[in-house]
């Protein structure tokens, strides 16, 4: 990355949409509505041969610092010191208003180096763009963010900047050569504390919190080194209950957080202490179980005595009756607010990353195979025993066996949850979801490991 840039300006100008732009993917939700956007939203840009790092900000709203709106005002104004420039967006077709004078007169005292867009100047609206020169901050770059027109003006308005500040101009920042990092999901119900615990797992107050449930919409990767792991955190929107979500932004920060758990090697549930295992958050990690994705639970507000309703015995054994499909899972109890517990879930996420990459080799796995058959044989419907051959595990992430049998269809259900418990078990492999698929062999092909004899020579006769 040769720069970082952030997106400023008052709500609903399409500083969202124009961050999609740039990025090249529909990361940043959008909607008619204003102030949709609340937290920073960091992606890498892409603008002709120029690479930087781009920052989506919430809309600036002249308004009390305790308020939601004071504080997501206090992380736009963050983002616009951390910048190496700033892209003031106004509105073409609203023209200049007093709330864009008074953030100008912000960005004049605090930004460095500030580029002027008007937004929405597609057809008519290009004769709006002239109005911002009354800014005092240079000319006004004509955009349209959402047709995507005026890119080649901004790119000649940013080329200047990039060669001043990094003299490899056009060119991407070599890679560092540093691990991968862990893709790690924080889900929950509204109001659980998943801003508040992945700030205090980055050690700084990078994402917006606040008393207010749903105050997170998007969902919003943090990528930091986390006490030596390197990982990339994804905090999600509250999930409440499918028939509780009527409002559309709430339906498409749902979707978002839905597409973080898919992405995400890791999820963590984050439980309440005060009502933990509620039905949904029992839908949440079956959701993460379906996905095929490693689980770990844990449960916030632990310094809390009020809260606690059971001791962490009681809560693994309840875990283990709700949620029979995630036997082993870890269930760790943390506090946010006070960052207790949060080197026993760094543990905890690290040891089921393992897991879910773990493989078995075929020889043991067959060794297994015929001790469980010979303490337990499969049914025999019909009066012919199912018989089952031969085991391999066919893929990792998550743990995924092939077990080759004469009737795969006739195995009942209760057979292959049997295979699967002894698998967890027996290969330590807890919390993690295992696919088990059966396939049918005939006899005559199972025979030499499944290959066939070649046919005898025949005699010849005098």
């Amino acid at each position: 990355m040769t720069f970082t840039l952030a997106i400023v300006g008052r709500p609903n100008v399409g500083k969202s949409t124009l961050f999609n732009r740039l990025v090249g993917k529909r990361l940043a939700l959008v909607d008619d509505r204003p102030g949709l956007t609340r937290d920073l939203r960091e992606g890498e840009g892409r603008l002709g041969d120029l690479r930087f790092s781009v920052i989506d900000t919430a809309g600036l709203e002249e308004a009390d610092g305790a308020s939601l709106e004071g504080r997501m005002r206090q992380l736009t104004e963050r983002a616009v010191d951390m910048a190496d420039v700033c892209l003031f967006l106004t509105d073409a077709r609203a023209g200049v208003t007093p709330a864009d004078r008074t953030f100008a007169e912000i960005l004049r005292r605090r930004a460095g180096r500030v580029v002027l867009g008007a937004n929405k100047a597609e057809g008519r609206g290009a004769e709006g763009a002239f109005d911002a020169y009354s800014l005092g901050l240079g000319d006004p770059v004509p955009l349209s963010a959402e047709h995507g027109e005026g890119l080649g003006e901004l790119y000649a308005a940013l080329a200047p900047i990039a060669e001043e500040l990094d003299g490899r101009h056009g060119e991407a920042a070599e890679a560092d050569g540093q691990e991968r990092p862990l893709q790690i999901a924080v889900v929950g119900r509204p109001n659980a504390g998943k801003s508040t615990l992945v700030n205090r797992m980055l050690g700084e107050d990078r994402l917006l919190t606040g008393p207010e449930p749903g105050v997170t919409r998007d969902a919003v990767s943090l990528k930091f080194d986390w006490g030596g792991l390197p990982v990339r955190v994804f905090d999600t929107a509250g999930m409440r209950r499918k028939a509780k979500v009527t409002d559309k932004i709430e339906k498409m920060s749902v979707s978002d957080g839905v597409r973080a758990v898919r992405f995400a090697e890791i999820v963590v549930v984050l439980l309440d202490a005060a009502i933990p295992f509620e039905s949904q958050d029992l839908r949440i990690a079956d959701l993460a179980e379906r996905e095929g994705r490693a689980v770990v639970v844990a449960v916030n507000k632990w310094d809390l005595k009020a809260a606690r309703r059971s001791s962490p015995k009681e809560l693994r054994l309840d875990l283990e009756r709700l949620l029979p499909q995630l036997r082993g899972t870890p269930l760790v109890t943390v506090s946010a607010l006070t960052g207790r517990g949060l080197d026993a879930l760094r543990d905890a996420i690290r040891a089921a990353h393992g897991v879910w990459n773990r493989r078995v080799p075929t020889a043991r796995l067959n060794e297994w195979l015929a001790g469980m058959v010979a303490a337990h044989p499969p049914p025999a419907p019909g009066g012919r025993r199912i018989k089952l051959r031969y085991m391999t595990q066919a893929k990792t992430r998550p743990p995924g066996f092939v077990v080759m049998c004469s009737n795969p269809d006739a195995l009942p259900e209760s057979y292959s949850r049997y295979l699967v418990n002894g698998l967890r078990e027996d290969f330590d492999m807890p919390g993690v979801p295992i696919r088990l698929h059966l396939r049918a062999q005939s006899q005559r092909g199972a025979k030499a490991g499944g290959a066939r004899r070649p046919p005898r020579p025949r005699r010849r006769r005098d």
